[in-house]
């Protein structure tokens, strides 16, 4: 390139604007002014969709759609089925002129042996299939009164995080009730709670000398990892926590470092998904974090 000579590059879009850029050419004293001219243009539809997302898309499992809305259907189809093949078998025997007693000897008769044991089997397997069926798992109202106790001690950064924790649980999962201990004191008990005595309007205080001493507690702080008793009326360690409605159907049991436990009561049994539980087990990490600082032993004051 000789000395002196002007580059002009075009770029897209074009601003219809030209500005020059001084280039020093190597081992040369010689300034080149190229000249860049740009232009604006309106992308066109047609250069989105260039660019559009053409990665993994959810796919719609169709079949099991159908069985899903059609389960009835679908459970008494093994015995139309197997009734069918039935049917079918004996009018094959009465007209095709072979004896109706049947003969080892006879390949005819081994077959039609066989088909009849496979279409008992399908009537057998339709009338289990109608006969079991899975239980519906609905929303239950808990028993209980509404409470709100907080720790009065604690500074208002960390009641204001505990009761964030309480609002974030009760609305993205199926949590009713919560209480949390740390070092021998319960800092928090809120939303619905047992009645400590019918018509009274007072909820079951919590106490959290006789809570550590029990297996739930000691099991749990032992291994250190979260506890999910998705169906809670199945648990004896249900006794251990008589603050909790009656018919709460879930809870989880998160500890929270070694010094604590959050217990979290549901209205659904197995309500809490997995990604809830592994939400929780890092909403406990940063309770710990706070309370740790700032925790104290004092007793519960009830707050309107």
């Amino acid at each position: 390139m000789e000395p002196g000579t002007v580059l002009t590059l075009t770029l897209t879009p074009r601003l219809h604007t030209h500005f020059p850029i001084p280039i020093r050419a190597a081992n040369s004293n010689t300034l080149f002014q190229p000249r860049f001219t740009l232009s604006s243009h309106s992308p066109s539809p047609s250069s989105f969709s260039a660019y559009s997302y053409r990665g993994p898309k959810p796919k719609r499992d169709f079949l099991a759609d159908w069985v899903s809305q059609n389960d009835d259907a679908v459970r008494t189809l093994p015995i139309y089925v197997g009734s069918a093949s039935l049917f079918a078998v004996l009018l094959n025997r009465a007209l095709s002129g072979i004896a109706p007693v049947a003969d080892a000897g006879s390949s005819q008769s081994r077959a039609d042996l066989l088909t009849l044991g496979l279409a008992v089997t399908n009537v057998l397997t339709g009338l289990v299939w109608l006969s079991i069926r899975p239980k519906s798992i609905a929303v239950v109202n808990p028993q209980g009164v509404e409470c709100k106790r907080l720790c009065t001690t604690l500074p208002d950064v960390a009641r204001n995080e505990l009761l964030w924790v309480w609002e974030s649980l009760s609305d993205a999962t199926c949590c009713r009730s919560l209480v949390i201990v740390y070092e021998s004191s319960c800092v928090l008990q809120i939303g619905f709670a047992a009645e400590s005595s019918p018509g009274d309007g007072e909820a079951v205080s919590v106490d959290a000398n006789k809570l550590m001493q029990g297996s739930v507690y000691q099991g749990v702080m032992k291994s250190g990892a979260q506890s999910y008793l998705a169906n809670l009326s199945l648990y004896p360690g249900k006794s251990e926590l008589p603050f909790l409605p009656s018919n709460t159907q879930a809870v989880i049991l998160q500890p929270l470092g070694d010094k604590g436990i959050a217990i979290i009561g549901g209205d659904t049994i197995r309500g809490f998904t997995a990604s809830d539980q592994a939400w929780i087990t890092y909403i406990g990490d940063k309770l710990d974090s706070t309370l740790a600082t700032y925790v104290k032993h004092h007793p519960l004051t009830s707050q309107d």
